[in-house]
């Protein structure tokens, strides 16, 4: 009788805490949150596909860190070449350290204006001014140097570049470009700051300028309508032995270092690389993208003119936004961003320099030009004189010294009427000659040091 009661007592609890899960699982729901149940907010893990978008290609993109760090020394650069800009202008082209400094969030300078231009003493010179007894700043004479000899290769090379303008407008579908969107893009294509005033007018039978502000072609050059890209094809063909099939649509490759090949890209690239596309002097028809087969010819069509684009710039590369000026006349009505990352073996984008600069990679080298210009190679030597911030400015200081030195000797002989050259001599001969020639102006012994 005991045994059968203990039983039962047994059963009882069991049947009380089962009844007790069985009243919590019920409740699905406490103040709000889900505490059993499937739908667990804390157990439950939902699988989210990844997106796809250009900033997520643009951050997962292969790094080239020979063209990015190219990008942030031409920033440097592009600040230098603003603040010479706004000194050359003034009257006595000198301007005083106070109010340079209350323009430096207009140039883009966050750092005291101070501390920048003592950062590149071989470009600017401080001193006190003599009258005004206040600080003051000019260009130096190896920058002023550099700045006329650029001038002197853009008049020079003015030919080509009225070919380099001719072949734009016979890219564009109504023959006709903004002069505001050629401004933008002046420098990349070795034009001078007033090319409207100084360089159209002379060119009447070539150009003719139509209200409000649009230039067109008045006659029409059969002989450059050749891309640049067609001189690689025809070297392809002759020097490997392909087929015209190989390379008569084709593009040069070169991916960045540690590029990463995924499964079926090769045959891909093979494929897009035979595809037939209106090349960018071509009128004979329109692609209509939303045809069959439209949309890939127009997307090469559009890489074909950005090509041809960035290869008749004198650096080979332009920013982002730049291009958007030209969507409408080139009738690129893409997004470009995106397809210049889609194909990252023929373009590069950088993200240094607080803008998107799209380089063409087969135009670049351990960060230099594989075919330099005039105008590129003077630049260059700009670019040398940032990069040499600080270095050598005791030996500048040295010869700047013995210079006013000199100059003090000769001009209290010639005043006493007895100035004899010769005691010069010996003192220039103690100089190493080689400390001179590095600090007076010879910067391509500093090449080496200077990393691109």
């Amino acid at each position: 009788m005991l045994g059968l009661l203990n039983e039962c007592r047994k059963w009882t609890a069991l049947g009380k805490f089962k009844a007790e899960i069985l009243q919590l699982v019920s409740l699905p729901k406490l103040n709000g949150v889900v505490h059993f149940g499937p739908f667990n907010c804390n157990l439950q893990r939902r699988w989210k596909k990844p997106v796809d978008s250009a900033q997520t290609r643009l951050e997962n993109r292969t790094r080239d860190l020979r063209l990015d760090k190219l990008r942030s020394q031409l920033k440097k650069l592009s600040l230098v070449l603003k603040v010479q800009e706004l000194i050359l202008k003034q009257r006595g082209q000198y301007i005083s350290v106070q109010l340079l400094s209350k323009w430096k969030n207009i140039i883009g300078i966050n750092i005291g204006i101070g501390v920048f231009l003592r950062k590149y003493p071989h470009i600017f010179e401080l001193y006190t001014h003599p009258v005004k007894r206040n600080l003051c700043c000019k260009v130096s004479q190896k920058m002023l140097d550099l700045i006329e000899e650029e001038i002197g290769i853009i008049k020079e090379s003015e030919v080509e570049t009225i070919q380099r303008l001719k072949k734009l407008l016979l890219m564009s579908t109504s023959g006709a470009l903004h002069i505001h969107a050629l401004w933008l893009i002046r420098r990349q294509l070795g034009l001078p700051d007033d090319f409207r005033k100084s360089v159209l007018p002379r060119y009447p039978v070539d150009f003719n300028i139509v209200f409000p502000d649009i230039i067109t072609l008045a006659s029409k050059d059969d002989c450059l309508v050749e891309a640049t890209v067609e001189n690689w094809r025809e070297k392809e063909y002759r020097e490997k032995w392909l087929s015209e099939f190989e390379t008569n649509f084709a593009f040069p490759i070169q991916f960045p270092t540690g590029f990463k090949i995924e499964k079926g890209f090769r045959e891909k690239l093979k494929n897009w690389q035979r595809l037939p596309y209106l090349k960018p002097y071509e009128k004979k028809d329109v692609i209509r993208p939303r045809t069959c087969g439209g949309a890939e010819r127009f997307e090469k069509r559009t890489v074909g003119i950005l090509h041809e684009l960035l290869s008749l710039t004198v650096e080979k590369m332009i920013e982002v936004e730049q291009l958007a000026h030209f969507r409408k006349d080139f009738n690129m009505e893409i997004n470009m961003r995106e397809l210049l990352l889609k194909h990252p073996g023929i373009f590069y984008i950088s993200t240094k320099g607080n803008t998107l600069t799209v380089f063409l990679r087969e135009a670049y080298s351990k960060g230099c030009l594989v075919e330099p210009n005039p105008i590129y190679t003077v630049r260059r030597k700009m670019l040398d004189l940032v990069l040499l911030g600080c270095r050598n400015t005791d030996q500048m200081q040295l010869f700047q010294e013995l210079e006013d030195g000199c100059n003090e000797k000769i001009n209290h002989e010639l005043a006493s009427g007895s100035c004899d050259g010769d005691w010069v001599i010996p003192i220039l001969e103690s100089c190493d000659e080689r400390q001179y020639n590095r600090s007076v102006g010879n910067i391509t012994d500093l090449s080496e040091d200077a990393e691109y």
